[in-house]
């Protein structure tokens, strides 16, 4: 009988720690603590997709590096509608001024 390698005895040591989460706007995997978490919520003008830093606010979430550039992919895209699992997008503005982004 052949034996063969256990992989869990060798993790991987460029793994990143902890929990892995996948960002909606550039779509690489990265730690959970490197992402900011949004979620469908609700802000001064009504529902929208607002940032959850804490990751304390109930429902489902979604992750994105908190970048320009993983945040403009996520809005072209329409990815966060469907990460959120909503049926129609609602407006991530509250996400862009949480990041320092102005509107285009």
């Amino acid at each position: 009988m052949v034996r063969t390698p256990d992989t869990d005895a060798c993790p991987d040591p460029t793994a990143p720690a902890g929990p892995v989460r996948t960002c909606i706007g550039c779509r690489e995997r990265a730690a959970k603590s490197e992402l900011l978490r949004v979620v469908a919520g609700s802000d001064a003008h009504g529902a929208a997709v607002v940032p959850d830093p804490t990751a304390t606010m109930p429902g489902r979430g979604a992750h994105l590096h908190p970048t320009a550039a993983c945040y403009d992919l996520a809005v072209r895209r329409r990815a966060f509608a469907r990460a959120l699992r909503l049926e129609r997008g609602l407006p991530s503005t509250p996400v862009g001024d949480y990041l320092g982004i102005s509107p285009t």
